[in-house]
């Protein structure tokens, strides 16, 4: 039986074929590593120009891939993205997770390390070029339609989130529900700012500063959010 081989764009056979199945088409052989190419392009494009801006024509060309062969892959431009944003998106929700079971393990479960266990993951990150492109997809999130971002949100960071602001409600119990969930909110809208690679703290600060120390960001961000954290309630009388 003649093997399918592939010759230009993957994805694009040459006449010799499998027979075709009826069901399903069979993916092309030295293609393993294919997919992850496809949601690495994605990633950077989506972060440059939101979901709305990306064409899977963009994608196609970036990956060396042709559009029929990301449709094989995931069904649809949506499909793309969302694999593309909880790719990443699950994987941080999941170590916050394991880092907040740790810590709860280790006797040093208060305010501070709570916060650094819900940043660490995520500035991880900063350091590859993928990684900050998944930053700027993060932001960008909040920005684009609610039929786009809100399932994808909920779907990556519900669970995670919602299992942070009960740890910080163990260990302020001064602070009232309503209170917890602003401050993990601002918490959240803080660090997207700080990581997403905005510059425009170099740009104030004049190089006072320096944003791309990883860790001065974590010193920085964990005393401000630490701080509010443990502000009084302002419910209280």
């Amino acid at each position: 039986m003649d093997s399918v081989n592939i010759s230009g764009r993957r994805g694009v056979p040459n006449k010799r074929r499998e027979p075709a199945n009826k069901n399903k088409p069979g993916r092309p052989e030295g293609l393993s590593n294919v997919r992850d190419e496809i949601l690495d392009a994605a990633e950077i494009i989506f972060a440059d120009h939101g979901y709305a801006g990306t064409t899977l024509r963009e994608v196609a060309e970036a990956a060396k891939v042709t559009q029929a062969l990301i449709n094989y892959y995931f069904g649809s431009k949506f499909g793309l993205f969302e694999q593309v944003f909880l790719r990443r998106g699950s994987k941080i929700s999941d170590e916050r997770l394991d880092r907040l079971h740790e810590l709860k393990q280790s006797g040093q479960y208060d305010v501070k390390n709570i916060v650094l266990a819900f940043l660490s993951p995520t500035l991880v990150l900063r350091e590859t070029k993928a990684g900050r492109a998944f930053i700027r997809l993060q932001a960008r999130l909040h920005t684009e339609p609610p039929e786009v971002s809100y399932k994808l949100r909920n779907e990556a960071y519900n669970a995670s989130t919602k299992a942070y602001v009960e740890a910080f409600r163990e260990v302020l119990p001064h602070i009232t529900e309503c209170e917890a969930y602003w401050r993990v909110t601002l918490m959240v809208g803080a660090y997207m700012y700080a990581f997403s690679d905005t510059h425009r703290l170099e740009e104030l600060a004049g190089g006072v500063c320096n944003p791309e120390d990883s860790q001065e960001v974590l010193e920085q961000m964990s005393a401000f959010v630490t701080a509010g954290l443990q502000a009084p309630s302002i419910n209280s009388k």
